[in-house]
């Protein structure tokens, strides 16, 4: 998949790594973002041309479902902008929402499902807004990738739950 590029100076891509997230990661959360693929991360570019990473969100592959979670913004790289700037990325959604649907984008043909795993009320309202739908289980959101049996939903609702918070 080709990276995708806003009208603001930024740009989403899949990195090789977590390592260049592990700054924001562990600000947001405490510990490091998990290692394993896939890492989808949002970058602004100044007016110099140099890139700082602005919004991280990390993916993992788990046979016909993907799980995505610990969402980050750097709120930091997000004052950067000026006023104008600002604007057009809330016009659009947000950094946080440019990720969600470039993942939905990319994940959605090869999976049945893809499941976030949300404990903030401004992220899930956003993970709402992208189409992600709660399950019966806490903090546990799924969009549906295509029509599927009930039987064969709540099975994958099953799955994702099982594997506890990601």
């Amino acid at each position: 998949m080709q990276d995708t590029v806003v009208e603001l100076p930024f740009w989403i891509s899949e990195i090789d790594s977590s390592v260049p997230a592990s700054a924001l990661f562990m600000r947001k959360f405490g510990h490091p973002p998990p290692e394993q693929p896939h890492h989808l991360a949002g970058f602004l570019l100044d007016a110099s041309g140099v890139s700082t990473l602005a919004c991280y969100v990390h993916f993992w592959s788990f046979g016909d479902i993907v799980l995505g979670g610990g969402a980050c913004v750097d709120d930091r790289v997000l004052r950067r902008l000026d006023a104008a700037q600002r604007e057009r990325l809330r016009a659009q959604g947000g950094l946080y929402r440019l990720v969600l649907d470039y993942a939905v984008r990319k994940f959605s043909s090869g999976h049945s499902a893809i499941f976030g795993f949300c404990g903030d009320r401004r992220a899930e309202a956003v993970d709402r807004a992208a189409g992600f739908a709660p399950t019966d289980h806490a903090k546990l959101l799924v969009y549906w990738t295509r029509e599927l049996h009930p039987l064969h939903q709540a099975a994958l609702v099953a799955k994702a739950h099982a594997l506890g918070p990601f």
